[in-house]
């Protein structure tokens, strides 16, 4: 099969595109060029490699031909943000691909009434790049059902692994807080710290995608949530990384109008975020219909995220705590 896979050389392409190949598939990878897998691996070296701003392209009026020639039997866009972006990608596909996977995102739930959340509960966002989603989502399926347009969408969490920062139990990306946790310093966090984080591996959100190649008629038509197999509260998850390094956690609450003078503007700002979404997602609907079988908890996700950090010297670590 001729896969175009958009966006292939970050997160999830790190692990998808050397498995497409490994698979048999004829890959071609579109990205601006500015950026290396996050892991080797020789099976980048069969991939075709086109190199195009996206932006540029799309102000161009370009950019959908572009993928179009590619002539794919299956596009993966994993960079696509806006709904009229996927609208000038669908209308250059339309008679042109056997199917058009979109990666969306969690934040298309907005305050969830029932956990966890399920494809069918009500999706409300909050913010704008949940909406964008949700309204690609929409469109994307509307287009499937009244069109027969081949479309799937897949909607992972917190998207981590080795070779970034994984969302901290703060809710944000400062790696003092590991840091402190692992050298068992007092850590103060919002509220009760009850709220929840919804972490998946990189590699499971690669295996995701393959599934639904694989399960086609299954997933046509369809949306998927996409996480581990069970989100982590906030305490929750400080505790475990505390654990982790050999520590009690030596944890302090505050509301968190008090709690946010304690940080910079930013790591409120992004911590809020993830409080106010609480992401805790069911994954039953892929796993049944999809055969998804993510291989990382939450925790293990996390923790090999730490392991790079930690061999890369990205965290000081006091050597008593490893």
């Amino acid at each position: 099969m001729r896969i175009t896979v958009i966006g292939g050389t970050g997160h999830i392409g790190t692990y998808l595109v050397p498995k497409l190949v490994e698979l048999g598939h004829d890959v071609t990878v579109v990205s601006r060029g500015k950026r290396e897998p996050y892991r080797p691996d020789p099976a980048w070296n069969s991939v075709k490699t086109l190199n195009i701003d996206r932006s540029r392209a799309e102000k161009e009026g370009i950019f959908g031909r572009q993928i179009a020639n590619t002539k794919a039997d299956a596009v993966i866009d994993l960079l696509c943000f806006t709904e009229k972006s996927c609208r000038e990608l669908t209308a250059a596909l339309r008679e042109m691909t056997g199917h058009l996977l979109h990666c969306g995102s969690l934040w298309v739930f907005g305050h969830s009434a029932v956990v966890p959340a399920s494809e069918e509960e009500p999706k409300t966002p909050i913010c704008e790049y949940g909406k964008e989603k949700l309204a690609i989502e929409k469109y994307l399926l509307g287009e499937a059902g009244a069109k027969g347009f081949p479309a799937t969408v897949l909607h992972p969490g917190h998207i981590s692994g080795p070779g970034w920062i994984p969302i901290n139990p703060a809710g944000h990306i400062s790696l003092n807080v590991f840091e402190r946790l692992a050298g068992g310093e007092e850590l103060l966090l919002p509220n009760f710290g009850m709220e929840t984080l919804h972490h998946v591996h990189a590699a499971d959100v690669a295996q995701a995608f393959i599934k639904a190649l694989i399960n086609r008629p299954a997933a046509l038509g369809e949306s998927f949530n996409v996480a581990s197999p069970a989100a982590l509260t906030m305490r929750g998850y400080a505790e475990a990384v505390a654990a982790h390094f050999g520590r009690e956690a030596n944890l302090k609450f505050a509301p968190f109008a008090e709690w946010e003078k304690s940080e910079t503007q930013e790591a409120a700002g992004i911590t809020l975020d993830h409080m106010l979404h609480s992401p805790n997602a069911s994954i039953e609907k892929a796993v049944k219909e999809l055969g998804y079988e993510p291989k990382y908890s939450s925790l293990e996700t996390i923790f090999e995220a730490l392991g790079w950090l930690i061999e890369n010297g990205k965290i000081r670590i006091k050597r008593e705590a490893l």
